[in-house]
């Protein structure tokens, strides 16, 4: 492996096979039509140009069941390693994600399209959520004790044993995040990954499968495949797989569950958004305006803990339009590869026409754009690139407030009280996050009021749109069901096993 995986040496494609043989159609497939099309090679475009950034031979049935057998034949070594030496390659392979990170940024961003500048942070957290399900791996993997109502004839405990093979499919928005969250803590807890990456970022798998490789993880423990919708629900139908963790949208989120339902293995879901924030009347807008610019605006807005929507006190609703408008007017819509960018492309032209569409219906309902067009030349209608746009005068008869936009669009409702806010932040179809900002001298219990009434996985004071390790990441409503993170982000890839000895 070179600087880059998909770097001049191997020409993007496996085992450095040279493009000359390729005919004009293979090379020009855009992700996400290669089934209908039923040819062998997935192609991943820039968002900037369109250009190719790297291609792959999609899997074939033969290279499925391999997979399958493979990572069967795994499991039953690879869950008797030790822990101590699980954790040591868990280990070792952040050491190779921190000594490669000025690579895994330049491909993420090449493939996706997010701001160089923005790169190295997704680099950087995913080496300390990792170190965080490290340093709980002793005390989440071993086994459960019943000292305390044990007699000497009697001995009781609990096991922790793995699940067997997971299936991992990941999203593009946060590649190196999503994966993280999974594959890490399955391969701690002793069970072998497949791991399907985004065909916008399909180096994103690759850089785990090798840099886990470097680190001394046994052959096909972690393996990553590039296949089809189709493929996909054969691999999460197939009964070898023990459990599937999917990251994406709630239609392909649900095709996951009804794959899966003709067994009762687990399923894990974390899906969309549509994000509130509620700025009450004694807020402190030197930190919540730069917080919800940057809540709403990083990645371009596609994160799926984005805020998408603000509802503000009226006694302060002016000052904080203002002040916001004129802190996102400051933003460099640009190519991702200039330092000075501070955003980029949305992924695709199909999302771009989206946004725009949606941002257009709420103007032709009475909505008004804060932001002009004209600061950002580059968001022409035949580009991927998109405008930042602040909308106020909205309400929830319009999509804009209730459907997510994945973009960089922000919503702002004027409010007069704390209860209405919290109204209008439960009236979503989604229950991912919330975010409350308020002075300082604000009370734990007042804040706790907030947190009850709220129909979200994670509320935040005066901060949003992160994830701590520490914490359980989950989402309610449509937002998905399951667990990442925190002590209970193992308990997915393990079963549990009863053990009752009576002694003598």
């Amino acid at each position: 492996m070179e600087e880059t995986l998909s770097g001049k040496r191997d020409q993007g494609l496996p085992n450095g096979n040279s493009t000359d043989n390729e005919t004009e159609k293979q090379r020009t497939i855009r992700c996400g039509t290669l089934e209908h099309l039923s040819v062998p090679w997935l192609t991943d475009n820039s968002p900037v140009d369109q250009s190719v950034v790297v291609t792959r031979e999609l899997a074939t049935e033969a290279t499925l069941e391999a997979a399958l057998h493979s990572a069967t034949e795994a499991f039953s070594t690879y869950r008797l390693l030790s822990l101590d030496e699980r954790i040591a390659i868990a280990q070792r392979f952040l050491d190779q994600l921190a000594q490669s990170r000025e690579a895994l940024s330049r491909d993420l961003s090449r493939q996706m399209g997010r701001a160089i500048s923005h790169c190295g942070v997704e680099v950087d957290g995913t080496i300390k959520r990792g170190e965080h399900m490290i340093r709980l791996a002793r005390e989440c993997l071993s086994d459960i004790s019943n000292t305390e109502t044990d007699t000497p004839d009697h001995r009781r405990y609990i096991k922790r044993v793995p699940v067997g093979p997971v299936l991992v499919i990941s999203p593009w928005n946060y590649p190196y995040f999503c994966q993280i969250n999974a594959v890490l803590p399955a391969l701690l807890a002793g069970n072998p990954v497949i791991l399907k990456p985004s065909p916008q970022t399909p180096l994103c798998g690759e850089w785990f499968e090798q840099l886990y490789r470097r680190a001394g993880l046994p052959p096909l423990v972690l393996q990553v495949l590039h296949v089809t919708p189709t493929q996909v629900d054969r691999l999460v139908r197939d009964p070898r797989v023990q459990y599937v963790m999917f990251t994406g949208s709630v239609a392909n989120g649900h095709a996951v569950i009804k794959s899966a339902s003709d067994s009762f293995k687990g399923v894990g879901v974390e899906l969309g958004g549509k994000d509130p924030a509620y700025v009450r009347a004694d807020a402190d807008l030197e930190v919540t305006v730069p917080g919800l610019v940057d809540g709403a605006f990083f990645n371009a807005g596609q994160s799926c803990c984005s805020v998408e929507r603000i509802y503000v006190h009226s006694d302060i609703y002016d000052r904080f339009v203002n002040n916001y408008a004129e802190r996102v007017r400051t933003y460099v819509l640009g190519e991702p590869s200039d330092p000075n960018t501070t955003m980029g492309p949305v992924v695709s032209k199909r999302s771009a026409d989206s946004i725009r569409k949606q941002v257009a219906d709420a103007i032709a309902s009475g909505a008004r754009a804060l932001i002009p067009d004209e600061l950002f030349p580059l968001a022409t209608g035949d580009s991927n690139y998109v405008a930042p746009q602040v909308l106020v005068d909205v309400d929830h008869s319009m999509s804009i407030m209730k459907d997510e936009t994945f973009g960089p669009v922000v919503g702002i409702m004027k409010v007069s009280s704390d209860d209405e806010a919290i109204r209008l932040m439960n009236d979503s179809p989604y229950g991912l996050t919330a975010s409350i900002w308020t002075g300082s001298k604000v009370s734990q219990e007042v804040f706790e009021s907030f947190v009850d009434r709220l129909e979200a996985g994670t509320v935040y004071l005066n901060n949003c749109d992160n994830l701590d390790p520490a914490l359980a990441w989950s989402g309610w409503k449509d937002s998905g069901r399951g667990i990442s993170l925190s002590k209970l982000g193992f308990d997915a890839f393990l079963r549990t096993k009863s053990v009752n000895m009576k002694m003598g």
